[in-house]
């Protein structure tokens, strides 16, 4: 059998790491080239020339003097951290299929745990700001699923303390998987399932859901709509219908079990954001992390208190 070319991809290894942002020089370098591919441009008047005040590797600006550097507006926004920190972090979210928890970045990278939540979750807000725009059309599989371990009380819908998000997988009319959307809602209601497809679904989509009906509220967007009562169990996880969307729970679900020792709800929408973002990009593996560097330099600062006080931005 013919091996699966996405999934062998050799990606970018360490020493291939290594040699390309193995110095903070070399991450400033790269930094400026994704900010400014044509040249500094000035963030308060727009102007292209500057002198360059090496001491602080601050540019000012010819026209305005404004002083800037190349972190500056951007999620590395005043980080006291080195770039090769944020660039390793980086690395390590994009290569790893089932994510890295703040502990084991905590662990690799040498800094204490708040540090490393806060460094997490800030790249994390990059990805979901960057999927947010994202909808899928064609052929559109759905599913209700849940973030969260077992709690005591009622199983299934409803279970207190558990995350309530849709997961929507396209595929194309010969059944393969395409893009992905994870989408934390406040629960499974005809209001939040509009929102979603108003959000996150083209009104030329064609959905196939199971029996919970509070999905047919896609129709209002455009959408068209086929249900499938698939029941429960085994059979409603084989079923052909939902071939891809069950896949990508189970994946997402079981990489989850296994990266994180405890999700807290107000931050789902990011840890949801990070398996979407990689699945998105799963055919470049290897530029993944250049793609995810070129949109933060472009993603507003978050600030570490907005971060742990706040529901993700997005």
């Amino acid at each position: 059998m013919a091996r699966n070319q996405i999934q062998f991809q050799r990606g970018l290894s360490e020493t291939g790491f290594a040699q390309l942002y193995g110095s903070e020089e070399q991450c400033r370098t790269a930094l400026e080239q994704w900010r400014w591919p044509n040249g500094f441009i000035c963030p308060e008047c727009g102007g292209t020339k500057a002198s360059f005040l090496a001491p602080r590797r601050l540019y000012q600006c010819a026209g305005c003097a404004r002083q800037t550097s190349v972190t500056a507006g951007t999620i590395f926004h005043r980080t006291k951290l080195p770039l090769t920190t944020w660039f390793r972090a980086m690395y390590l979210m994009t290569q790893s299929k089932n994510g890295v928890s703040a502990m084991e970045l905590m662990r690799r990278l040498d800094v204490n745990y708040d540090t490393a939540w806060k460094l997490k979750h800030k790249l994390a807000q990059v990805m979901l700001e960057r999927e947010a725009t994202r909808r899928l059309d064609e052929r559109v599989e759905v599913d209700d699923a849940y973030l969260g371990g077992e709690r005591p009380g009622k199983p299934g819908r409803g279970a207190e303390g558990k995350t309530p998000f849709i997961a929507a997988v396209q595929t194309d009319w010969e059944g393969r998987p395409q893009r992905m959307v994870l989408h934390a809602v406040s629960g499974f209601t005809s209001d939040q399932v509009r929102r979603f497809a108003e959000q996150r679904l083209a009104p030329t989509a064609d959905v196939y859901s199971d029996g919970l009906g509070c999905f047919a509220a896609v129709v209002g967007h455009g959408c068209a709509h086929t249900t499938t009562v698939s029941g429960g169990g085994r059979a409603a996880a084989t079923n052909p219908t939902f071939k891809w969307v069950n896949t990508m729970l189970g994946n997402v679900k079981s990489a989850l079990v296994g990266t994180y020792r405890h999700l807290d709800g107000r931050h789902a929408p990011r840890y949801l954001a990070e398996f979407q973002y990689r699945f998105n990009r799963r055919y470049d593996l290897a530029g993944m992390l250049a793609r995810l560097a070129y949109a933060a330099v472009r993603t507003p600062p978050m600030p570490g208190h907005l971060l742990k006080l706040a529901e993700a931005r997005g």
